[in-house]
């Protein structure tokens, strides 16, 4: 299993795919190349999978006793990889993404500097949002950073797994893994709060219990930032409403109203040489947005985003249309990515 993580690093892989019937196979940009000339057994694939969790010193009957597992380990001089083990069939299957042991330079990965600029906020949620394997957490690593690197702070990580380590620089760092070091995310969380923090990264928003916590967290002047898997600012509003009982929801939009103070959206976008670049959407919450969330026309949402008059905002179809007339994308791929298509092909 070493052997073969060692290749995918070095050919310049994010993903390493080990699913019975298949070859191992790493995804290098967009296109699946195979590591293996032979096609895996599920025994062959469950002996692989035994070797990533002794890497992990992790116990292995997690995986059989709940049917998934999320884990990560690093090995010396090559890499950290974050993993996902399943059953699948009544057999085992497994994919590791790649994560550098360096922290990622925002410039690097196409972060806008409007984006890192939210990192200055000293209070209230934001949060990013996008499908899974957008580089969420890219984004939140590097805003982590940026505030370490700025302000003498306490800042509590709460992620499952750990992706990237982070050095006390100007700030403390404290990360927390779900399970290893804390049962679930709402246990985490609610003792982040007794930890004296400035800043709290939560990795996932994923329940209610969560999702209550975290707003309150950010009620009582913390810093919160978190990710959700929703496309758009006025989804990822709704999103979080609709996951309270509707006897609460006007609560939430008042409390929501008050404490959400930017809502960044990514995706990945292939380009025309083969590779993938980051588009984004940046949301920031003013007077009127605020009135939008609390009164319930979060449908209006869009419309302030893409009006293009406010320069704290940020809309994910004019980055399209910006990468289409600087050649690196095409133009249906822009079409096919944006949030308004037709606007968008007459644009172009």
């Amino acid at each position: 299993m070493i052997d073969l993580l060692q290749k995918a690093v070095a050919m310049g892989g994010s993903d390493i795919f080990v699913i019975p019937g298949s070859s191992v196979t790493v995804k290098v940009h967009s296109r699946l190349e195979k590591l293996t000339d032979s096609r895996l057994s599920p025994a062959d694939t469950e002996r692989l999978i035994h070797e990533m969790y002794e890497l992990a010193h992790r116990d292995f009957s997690l995986l059989e006793r709940e049917g998934d597992d999320d884990f990560s380990f690093a090995i010396l001089n090559v890499s950290r990889f974050r993993c996902n083990a399943y059953k699948q069939r009544g057999t085992l299957a497994a994919i590791c993404r790649i994560v550098n042991f360096e922290l990622p330079n925002a410039g690097d990965m196409h972060i806008p500097s409007l984006v890192m600029e939210l990192a200055a906020q000293r209070s209230g949620m934001i949060l990013v949002t996008g499908p899974a394997g957008s580089g969420k957490s890219t984004t939140l690593a590097c805003m982590v950073d940026r505030i370490n690197e700025t302000r003498g702070a306490h800042i509590v990580t709460i992620e499952d797994p750990i992706e990237y380590l982070h050095r006390h620089k100007q700030s403390l760092v404290s990360q927390r893994e779900v399970p290893n070091d804390a049962a679930t995310f709402g246990r985490a969380l609610r003792a982040a709060l007794r930890q004296a923090p400035d800043v709290v990264m939560l990795g996932e928003m994923r329940d209610l219990d969560t999702i209550r916590t975290a707003i309150t967290a950010a009620e009582t002047g913390h810093l919160l930032l978190s990710s959700l898997h929703t496309i758009g600012a006025a989804k990822t509003v709704d999103r979080i409403i609709d996951t309270f009982p509707a006897e609460q929801q006007a609560q939430i939009r008042v409390q929501l109203s008050m404490v959400l103070k930017a809502v960044v959206s990514q995706r990945l976008v292939p380009t025309i040489n083969g590779e993938r670049v980051p588009v984004f959407e940046v949301m920031t919450v003013n007077p009127a947005i605020q009135n939008m969330i609390r009164d319930g026309r979060t449908h209006q949402i869009d419309n302030v985003i893409y009006g293009g008059s406010d320069k704290t905002m940020l809309s994910m179809d004019a980055e399209l249309q910006r990468l289409v007339r600087e050649g690196r994308i095409t133009r249906e791929m822009a079409i096919l990515h944006a949030a308004n298509p037709e606007t968008l092909a007459k644009r172009i």
